[in-house]
């Protein structure tokens, strides 16, 4: 770990070129550009909320703003999976570069989940847009508090997970390229264990599924960026401490696979 700080210190213009070109090519041949990442999520809000709003939408006491609510988990859900998706293709993506030229290999995933960061970042902006519109234009229960400046605290934790986890599927989709697909699938049932367009105390589950579905540590971090941003409060600490923990394990996971496997990544992209 500590050779592998040194070796990120040493490269680290390296990396920002790499996040620079990342971001650039994404939307290179599009005509809109990056203006997609403001889109994007704006769009399948508006579908979502058309969708969900009239059945899991009608409790605005408990959710305070469905729009805003919905949208918090979206873009969070979104970050992961296109980060942690990226990560994973990394290094086989990159095999021609790595058979010529030497850099530290966890550069790759570590740079793709940078530039999705960035990416994710200015999408943020659709949802200061809608609190924008619904504290200007309606009366809502939305109120803005001191607590929105802790906004960036489930963001880092939310980053440091999708490095741990990128660690991880860059390594095992090295040697199983099925890992792929399954990720896929999980992404897609991620999306329905996460509270993104329901709420788990609205829906009145029982305590061992309500259990369950909190055990996800997107659940912790989805939740305490909702308190920060939708009811302007502190948030529950068992979310900060389960959230931060999963996600400094998965880096410490993440971090000894890859450095022990590194070498035979070689052998087989």
């Amino acid at each position: 770990m500590k050779g592998m700080l040194k070796n990120l210190y040493k490269y680290r213009f390296l990396l920002q070129e790499i996040v620079r070109k990342n971001v650039k090519l994404q939307y290179r041949n599009s005509v809109l550009g990056i203006f997609w990442t403001f889109l994007q999520p704006l769009m399948t809000t508006i579908v979502l909320v058309l969708v969900f709003g009239n059945i899991f939408g009608r409790n605005l006491g408990a959710l305070v703003n469905y729009p805003i609510y919905l949208l918090c988990g979206r873009l969070l859900y979104e970050f992961f999976t296109q980060s942690t998706k990226r990560a994973m293709r990394s290094i086989t993506l990159s095999a021609s570069v790595i058979k010529k030229v030497y850099v530290p290999k966890y550069i790759y995933p570590l740079s793709n989940v940078m530039s999705s960061f960035v990416t994710f970042a200015i999408s943020l902006l659709v949802l200061v847009a809608f609190l924008a519109y619904y504290l200007i234009f309606t009366d809502t229960l939305l109120r803005l508090t001191p607590y929105i400046l802790l906004v960036f605290v489930p963001l880092i934790i939310l980053l440091i997970l999708c490095i741990g986890i990128g660690l991880i599927l860059s390594t095992l989709e090295v040697f199983f390229r099925d890992i792929e697909y399954l990720y896929d699938v999980f992404c897609m049932l991620l999306f329905y264990l996460t509270p993104i367009f329901y709420s788990v105390e609205t829906l009145k589950l029982s305590k061992p599924i309500a259990m369950a579905l909190m055990a996800n540590p997107l659940y912790s971090i989805v939740s305490m960026f909702r308190s920060c941003v939708l009811y302007g409060e502190m948030w529950n600490w068992n979310w900060f401490y389960y959230s931060l923990g999963f996600a400094v394990l998965s880096v410490v996971v993440g971090s000894l696979l890859f450095w022990r496997k590194q070498d035979k990544f070689i052998l087989h992209i």
